[in-house]
């Protein structure tokens, strides 16, 4: 009972570290401040937690957990949670403390479901179904985010061509002023594209502990990394170079092409996402 409450703790952790990396993405993009506190008391939280776990850890087994590779990678997911909360505190160096919890995440989802720490084999295979539960709704709500904002790029692009033509009518007036629906379209990408990286993060987790020969040229996996780059692009070219208007509509419409490719042709070319659907 001890044990499948502290596997319980570790998932739930491990879910609050990810809307803390999520929150810190949002404010690392569209620097708000009130994403980064929110962040900032999730990551405290999880702090909190994996000090308290690390705590009766030692005074379990009597000594300080470094002499076994689970045992490290736990400190130094603690480690790393320590140094971005530090670095948020001290320095504000927004870019460091977004990559830093990105790896803080990885280490953290290693060690959290890596099935040789446990001793039951019935809930280690339970964690890796739990672990690919977790990756497959992060995915499917990244590509729900990548269809709203393309909705949106599609409704600009029909608003721009009406305005441009001067259709003036009921229509027009329906429509979200130009400005929303940009604005709404990059904020829902901002909200994907953190969200699929996790997802790709659990995703590898899972397949390296389920399918340790699969192929890392699997179509299924490039296209994903694929797709996270293109809306990557679109976000450096919102945020970084200020391209705006009918080109990044077409960008992002471009790259939600990517999403239903990846999702209905490269799953169905995949050696290994048939396998487990």
């Amino acid at each position: 009972m001890y044990d499948v409450l502290m596997t319980r703790l570790h998932e739930f952790t491990v879910v609050l570290y990810a809307f803390s990396v999520l929150l810190y993405f949002f404010d690392f993009i569209h620097h708000n401040r009130k994403a980064n506190r929110i962040a900032f008391w999730l990551l405290a939280f999880v702090w909190v937690s994996q000090t308290v776990f690390l705590f009766f850890y030692m005074m379990k087994t009597g000594r300080f957990p470094v002499l076994t590779i689970f045992e490290g990678l736990y400190f130094y997911a603690w480690v790393l949670i320590t140094l971005s909360i530090v670095i948020n505190h001290l320095l504000r160096v927004d870019f460091i403390v977004f990559f830093t919890n990105i790896l803080g995440f990885t280490i953290m989802t290693i060690h959290t479901f890596a099935p040789m720490q446990y001793h039951s084999h019935v809930m280690a295979k339970q964690l890796i179904s739990e672990l690919l539960l977790i990756h497959i709704t992060m995915a499917i709500l990244s590509y729900g985010a990548f269809s709203l904002s393309f909705v949106f790029s599609l409704l600009y692009l029909l608003q721009y061509d009406l305005l441009k033509r001067k259709k003036w009518g009921t229509r027009l007036i329906r429509l979200a002023d130009l400005d929303k629906l940009e604005k709404s379209s990059y904020i829902l990408a901002i909200i994907g594209v953190p969200m699929l990286l996790l997802s790709l993060i659990l995703g590898l987790q899972w397949a390296f502990l389920k399918l340790p020969g699969m192929p890392w040229y699997d179509i299924k996996i490039v296209g994903s990394f694929i797709l996270l780059t293109a809306y990557s692009i679109y976000l450096y070219l919102r945020t970084v170079k200020n391209l705006s208007g009918k080109k990044l509509a077409i960008w992002n419409a471009g790259s939600f092409l990517i999403v239903l490719i990846n999702f209905f042709l490269f799953g169905q070319l995949s050696s290994f996402h048939l396998w487990y659907s």
